[in-house]
């Protein structure tokens, strides 16, 4: 029979064609919380994904709700850039009380716009990636919610592309904080130097990609969101305690800039 679950954070598995035997747990040096990326829920996972008990989706629907609550806006719908964003549209919509609405539809003909070579493929890549629902926005004040503005130049085309074809006012809601810092565990963000919230443009960002307004989601939203369910789960039943390793924790080195881990360089 197969039976899936997590690997724990530290957790050592042999799998053979007999059964799955848990070898060892290594637990964190004195006792630290482990250190689950952040970033697997706000980017990189599938939404189908289930860690520590909950689906992925489900946390970018409460991202997306907590951001409607932090940023509220005066508009007239919400949508987002097809598709990753969409769990968080769906719940900032619903906690404002306005229509989730497509703006923008995939060419599925068109190739990954950050694999071209050069910034003006990459912003004609985006025109080319997206056609235009313009009859859903006309006149309209839009709210977009992205996951995620690392450099800046993707939303930039999009927010140009809509004012061009009718939106009235085009507001950017991200359900994520801003990256500020180099992960040194294995993901391959930009460098420093690249990241757009560490560049002078940042203090005024909406002007600089062309929004009417930008705001993130605090560090503390992204935290409670993640961890709401897990805690109600514990509190629920303590014997789930066990299932997980020391205290609940999170990695958000990238976005506040404490580390896991002492950096020995």
């Amino acid at each position: 029979s197969r039976y899936y679950r997590e690997v724990l954070p530290g957790e050592i598995v042999k799998i053979s064609r007999h059964d799955v035997q848990t070898l060892d747990v290594v637990r964190r040096p004195e006792g630290d919380p482990s250190a689950f990326c952040i970033f697997e829920y706000v980017y990189f996972a599938r939404p189908d994904s289930i860690f520590e008990g909950q689906m992925v989706y489900s946390v970018r629907r409460r991202c997306g709700q907590q951001l409607a609550i932090e940023a509220p806006v005066e508009a007239d719908l919400v949508s987002t850039v097809p598709e990753s964003a969409t769990p968080a549209a769906l719940g900032y919509a619903q906690k404002c009380g306005l229509p989730y609405v497509e703006v923008l539809c995939k060419n599925r003909y068109v190739g990954r716009t950050f694999i071209q070579p050069n910034m003006r493929l990459r912003q004609l890549g985006v025109a080319k990636k997206f056609g235009v629902l313009s009859d859903n926005f006309k006149g309209k004040r839009v709210v977009i919610i992205d996951d995620s503005i690392v450099r800046g130049n993707t939303i930039s085309p999009i927010i140009k592309l809509l004012r061009e074809s009718g939106a009235k006012e085009v507001h950017i809601r991200v359900a994520s904080p801003p990256i500020r810092f180099p992960c040194y565990m294995g993901i391959n963000i930009p460098t420093k130097e690249e990241l757009i919230a560490n560049r002078p443009e940042f203090h005024d960002l909406a002007n600089y990609i062309g929004a009417d307004s930008v705001v993130y989601l605090s560090v503390e939203g992204l935290v409670s969101s993640v961890q709401e369910s897990i805690k109600a789960r514990q509190d629920n039943n303590p014997k789930t305690h066990k299932s997980f390793i020391g205290k609940l924790g999170h990695c958000t080195a990238c976005l506040t800039g404490d580390y896991p881990v002492e950096l020995e360089w």
